[in-house]
């Protein structure tokens, strides 16, 4: 009766010990991938083919946009605690979630191109949050 059982519980240890096994593999090889992409991303900067952000950082030191679009987004943050402007921040807020999704977009990622956040995704990914 234990020779019974002792082929069944071998085999699961067995098989428990392989899954440890491919698992600590995969996460080698995850980190093998990671170091190579943060080496290529390295070796880029150094040659100079990730320069352009620095020169579109540069560019953008004398703009008064970022200043202008923080004013806006701050506006009805502020407008907020003035006795009799609330209901103005209210109205306004429902008639722009009237607009067109695609002008909705656009703001949006207007506004985050002018705060530093790179990437049609991260828009999609913040408005997919709505």
């Amino acid at each position: 009766m234990i020779q019974a059982l002792i082929g069944p519980i071998a085999n699961l240890a067995g098989t428990w010990f392989q899954n440890k096994i491919e698992k600590t593999k995969a996460d080698g090889q995850a980190k093998v991938a990671e170091a190579k992409a943060r080496a290529t991303v390295a070796e880029k900067v150094a040659t100079g083919q990730v320069e352009w952000e620095g020169k579109m950082a540069d560019a953008t030191v004398d703009s008064w946009k970022d200043e202008f679009a923080l004013v806006v987004l701050l506006a009805p943050a502020i407008l907020v605690f003035i006795p009799g402007m609330r209901e103005y921040v209210k109205e306004g807020f429902e008639i722009l979630a009237t607009l067109p999704d695609w002008y909705q977009y656009l703001l949006y990622i207007a506004i985050s191109a002018s705060f530093g956040i790179k990437g049609v995704g991260q828009a999609a990914k913040m408005l997919k949050k709505k």
